[in-house]
């Protein structure tokens, strides 16, 4: 229970406000429409495994191999090659926007084959295409794990994912990224649609720029459109720039998330509690089976049998209160809650119920 009480206090230390200003910079709050990332997969094969490839039930690596093979002049059927340092994988990476021929991307490769173990190997050249079919990167280069898994038989220890593995800078890119370069109006989307906030960006950006005209005007609650103004017609880059660092307060709904998996509550700031009283108890039930040994007397005619013995036994404790007054924050609900020792499992079903009374003035989420 102390355990418990001392994570409480930590939230509380977690959702004091550290400053009265919740201002963020634009960069933070939007993303440019056409300015994106974009996801690369490509299929290869990691070789010098110590043993750890794939078997002979993974059959594509086989074949795989012998294709490579082939290519460089030695020609060998793939039912007639048995290699276990060998391991199919998947080649995935991230293409940011604007990248061009040249620059180094960070590589992951994971095991699609029965391989246990890709430390040590070598991704051997791998193209890597877009979702328009297209080779935008080639990667080569050792995997390194951030794990391994050692032994044999019986005995055998594995530690993290020995067969998913990374290659920073593995990459590197043959095509440029098929990037839209932001021109005469710059399309603005927020991360978190919210009527609000999206009236307060484009109120900032027309006080910022003001060249006897609007600059900015909002499309809906999650996207604006800006005109570039006409001294910035020749220098859009640093245009975006004062943009990006334009410092806006956002409007951000009281909300509740719960992990009832993991027994996670986490509550915003701005969630307020009605008048409200709590009363909370505890019932616990317990059934407990024994088996015992019913023994017939000496020269008696019985045999020897094993009888279940049943004992239920119930408990509940006391109900507990808590009083809240008009305005109570999260805090005070918080300490209230610890104060009275409850769980986090508590707080889920307390906080539920104060919902569905109409007393929690906040959007409850469940994950």
């Amino acid at each position: 229970m102390k355990l418990f009480t001392r994570a409480f206090f930590l939230l509380l230390l977690v959702l004091a406000p550290p400053a009265p200003a919740r201002a963020a910079r634009l960069k933070d709050l939007v993303s440019i429409e056409g300015v994106r990332d974009n996801q690369l997969i490509g299929y290869g094969l990691v070789v010098g495994l110590a043993g750890t490839g794939d078997r002979r039930q993974a059959l594509f690596s086989a074949q795989s191999l012998t294709n490579l093979l082939e290519r460089m002049g030695v020609s060998v059927a793939p039912t007639a090659i048995r290699v276990a340092n060998t391991a199919a994988v998947l080649v995935t990476a991230t293409l940011p926007a604007f990248a061009q021929p040249g620059v180094h991307l960070d590589i992951t490769a994971a095991a699609i084959g029965d391989a246990s173990n890709l430390q040590g190997g070598l991704l051997v050249l791998t193209s890597l295409r877009g979702a328009d079919g297209q080779v935008y990167a080639v990667a080569q280069g050792p995997v390194m794990t951030g794990g391994f898994s050692a032994g044999r038989g019986g005995s055998a220890q594995t530690v993290n994912h020995p067969t998913v593995g990374r290659a920073p800078g593995g990459a590197t890119v043959e095509r440029a990224a098929p990037s839209v370069e932001p021109k005469g109006t710059i399309r603005l989307q927020v991360r978190q649609s919210d009527f609000t906030t999206t009236a307060r960006i484009v109120e900032a950006l027309n006080k910022k720029f003001t060249g006897g005209k609007p600059t900015a005007h909002a499309d809906n609650a999650g996207l604006v459109s800006v005109t570039v103004p006409g001294e910035y017609n020749t220098r859009v880059t640093e245009f975006i720039s004062e943009l990006e660092n334009l410092v806006v307060e956002p409007d951000r709904p009281a909300r509740v998330v719960i992990n009832e998996r993991t027994g996670t509550i986490v509550l915003g700031k701005d969630v307020r509690v009605a008048p409200v009283a709590i009363l909370h108890g505890n019932l616990s039930v317990e059934i407990q089976t024994v088996m015992q040994v019913s023994q017939p007397n000496p020269m008696a005619a019985g045999t020897t049998e094993v009888v279940p013995q049943t004992t239920i036994a119930a408990k509940e404790e006391k109900a507990r209160n808590v009083v809240l007054k008009q305005g109570a924050t999260v805090e005070e609900l918080v300490r209230a809650l610890a104060s009275i020792g409850s769980t986090p499992r508590d707080v889920i079903a307390i906080l539920q119920n104060l919902r569905a009374a109409g007393a929690l003035e906040a959007e409850i989420e469940v994950i």
